[in-house]
């Protein structure tokens, strides 16, 4: 490890500008710059959610409050960590063993079909019918290109919704690990 990567790396704060300096992967820095900004929206969300929960049971005894509290954390970090993961394992492989464009356009298209995975997995745990300030919504007709694609996905059981990210996650956590010459 030399000085200046040293110096320029600092955690994962400073993997971002590390990764966008050291990349020369126009896919990758469009990832990085994306999935870097939608990281802090949804890291901000998932806080003012726990925040929320801790305020509405704040003069609760323990047990099962304490568990949605924990619960909330768990979540958004199953949901932010696999859309940083593939700037800090960019980072770590230009830190460590050099530059490859290939490895960083591999991250990048993971961390978009993650991203895309989170989707289906919102369109595929939508109720049929669910009720929002009072009022009865029924989900959207599928309708237009993607209209065969939604219509199986809401065929799918609700509990199958953690399906594409956990597939996409893991084949991420795979590319990441068998593409990368160094085990340390």
């Amino acid at each position: 490890m030399t000085d200046d990567a040293e110096k320029t790396y600092d955690g994962v704060f400073g993997a971002f500008p590390y990764a966008l300096r050291a990349s020369e992967s126009r896919l990758f820095k469009l990832y990085a710059v994306f999935g870097g900004l939608l990281g802090v929206v949804l890291t901000f969300y998932f806080g003012a959610a726990l925040a929320v929960q801790v305020a509405n049971t704040l003069g609760s005894v323990g047990g099962t409050f304490t568990f949605l509290r924990a619960f909330y954390i768990f979540f958004g970090l199953l949901v932010v960590a696999p859309i940083l993961a593939p700037v800090l394992f960019v980072a770590r492989r230009h830190r460590r063993v050099g530059s490859d464009v290939g490895y960083d356009r591999i991250m990048a298209v993971t961390g978009f079909l993650f991203l895309l995975s989170l989707y289906l997995a919102l369109v595929i745990s939508m109720p049929p019918e669910f009720t929002l300030d009072g009022e009865t919504v029924t989900r959207p007709a599928p309708s237009g290109l993607f209209a065969p694609v939604v219509s199986v996905l809401y065929a799918m059981p609700p509990l199958s919704s953690p399906l594409p990210p956990v597939l996409v996650g893991s084949a991420m956590l795979l590319l990441a690990t068998r593409r990368n010459p160094e085990k340390a």
